[in-house]
């Protein structure tokens, strides 16, 4: 896997286990698959099969936390497609799904001081 230059990446990935659904922003298609990283900025899949898409296409990506129904819902633009992989950076996340994935990176970064410099990190990218 040819992975971006570390020293250009501002927000750490975790491993993470999880589902998704994917939709075009018109939902006329939708694909499920397995989650492979996350971070504060973007998510990286497994590349379902029947897809084609190209970098800066936009979807909507439900990630789907517990047997709860409780999600992480994000507007997102591919930022790069690979033949297994396709990674998304997070245009858009309401408040909700914020909470739950800032969560999720708490309990899986051990650190609350890296938390807290990415979210200040990202909110002036956003500036």
């Amino acid at each position: 896997m040819n992975n971006p230059d570390p020293q250009r990446r501002h927000f750490t990935r975790i491993p993470f286990d999880a589902e998704f659904k994917l939709l075009t922003v018109d939902a006329n298609k939708q694909w499920d698959g397995t989650v492979i990283d996350l971070s504060l900025h973007g998510v990286l899949i497994k590349r379902p099969e029947n897809i084609q898409t190209s970098r800066g296409e936009e979807f909507i990506l439900d990630l789907i936390l517990n047997a709860n129904d409780v999600n992480i819902q994000m507007e997102v633009q591919v930022a790069h497609c690979h033949d297994t992989f396709i990674g998304f950076e997070c245009e858009h996340i309401d408040l909700d799904s914020m909470t739950h994935l800032r969560r999720v990176l708490e309990l899986n970064l051990g650190d609350p001081m890296l938390l807290e410099r990415e979210l200040n990190e990202m909110i002036h990218m956003k500036e």
